[in-house]
């Protein structure tokens, strides 16, 4: 069986890293099994750090379709054209898509339209906003795939409410949980940890990256004054520039606030498992928080996987200043919610998804 398996974007490639290890070890095995990846974006991507391969412990793609435009509709049909000339030349059984982005949705309807069966990992997520974009490429990728690979009963409920038959739905957990058990002996303090006189347990992780969000200059502000007046600890927020200098131009400055560069994805690690506390708008972030059973805050209105909120240490606040001091108020009393690990939250995933890959293997 040959899998091409698809990344349009920095963050699929720690969904990926365990199912390439799993692949590789089913292969050694005597299975009739190989992986190719493909990224749709640049070798010279700059949001990919040259660390980040040897961080999460994988090859690097076998191949670049070289398409960048942030234009959606130009960048949709580059990647459509380009990966159709990709199938052509190194065809595969199943293409495998990762989370909802837009080459996802793109890679799955050329695989479609070639016969080709389409694997959705992280199926099933919905916030029930049509007029958000990743939604639109998750109905789309959902409705498309032979095979749907949740992360949770909700996102089976989810599939099944849209017409999913039940064959086509495997519950095999959250992969991100392979790679946080894979590399979390691996991870790297970083050096701005001693620079900043930072302590483990003693500190906020502050991350921010919606653009939603950061397009509200008098939200922005008033939720990161909130988080500043409403915590003792040191802020530790590692910031894009762009994210950076909106900070600038809003004149937010304090001197807990240790404003910090990228970090690559083991140093980041470390921050992620030695804070006291996260606020986040990420739900990668939120989801590593509850495996670790860190307090975690979101600053969103959807969690992509409720199990954080429900059972989990996330709370979501959107953008609502009022929620936020309520959150801030109950972390800095200690009665934050205790938390517990979701089902199959247990680093087996990406062996789950190869089993289920070979079982099929005939259809």
């Amino acid at each position: 069986m040959k899998i091409t398996i698809i990344a349009g974007a920095r963050p699929n490639f720690m969904k990926i890293a365990p199912i390439l290890r799993a692949i590789q070890a089913a292969k050694e095995a005597g299975k009739n099994i190989s992986a190719r990846l493909v990224y749709t974006g640049k070798a010279d991507d700059p949001s990919i750090e040259p660390s980040l391969f040897t961080d999460l412990d994988m090859p690097r793609p076998d191949a670049y379709l070289n398409i960048e435009s942030t234009d959606f509709f130009q960048r949709m049909a580059g990647i459509i054209v380009a990966f159709a000339r990709e199938l052509e030349s190194h065809p595969a059984q199943v293409v495998m898509v990762v989370d909802d982005l837009t080459p996802t949705m793109a890679c799955s309807i050329v695989a479609r339209k070639k016969g080709v069966k389409i694997a959705h990992l992280v199926a099933g997520v919905r916030s029930f906003d049509l007029d958000a974009p990743k939604e639109v490429n998750r109905l789309i990728t959902d409705g498309l795939s032979d095979i749907l690979f949740t992360a949770g009963m909700t996102a089976n409920r989810n599939l099944s409410q849209t017409g999913a038959q039940q064959a086509q739905v495997h519950f095999v957990g959250n992969i991100l949980m392979d790679t946080l058990r894979h590399n979390r002996s691996r991870l790297q303090r970083p050096f701005a940890f001693s620079i900043l006189g930072l302590k483990e347990k003693e500190y906020l992780l502050l991350t921010i990256n919606r653009h939603s969000l950061l397009d509200n200059a008098e939200r922005l502000k008033s939720i990161i004054q909130t988080l500043m007046s409403h915590t003792d600890k040191p802020i530790v927020a590692p910031l894009h520039n762009y994210v950076k200098d909106k900070f600038a131009a809003l004149g937010i400055a304090s001197e807990r606030l240790h404003v910090i560069p990228p970090q690559s994805y083991l140093a980041f690690g470390y921050l992620t498992n030695h804070a006291s506390a996260i606020v986040t708008d990420s739900g990668n972030v939120a989801e590593e928080a509850t495996f670790l059973g860190i307090p975690c805050i979101t600053l969103n209105t959807y969690a992509e996987h409720p199990e954080t909120v429900s059972i989990g240490t996330n709370w979501l606040v959107g953008d609502d200043v009022q929620q936020l001091e309520n959150a801030l108020e109950t972390l800095r009393k200690g009665e934050w919610k205790k938390g517990q690990l979701p089902e199959r939250w247990d680093g087996r995933t990406s062996e789950r998804i190869v089993q289920t890959l070979l079982e099929g293997a005939s259809l």
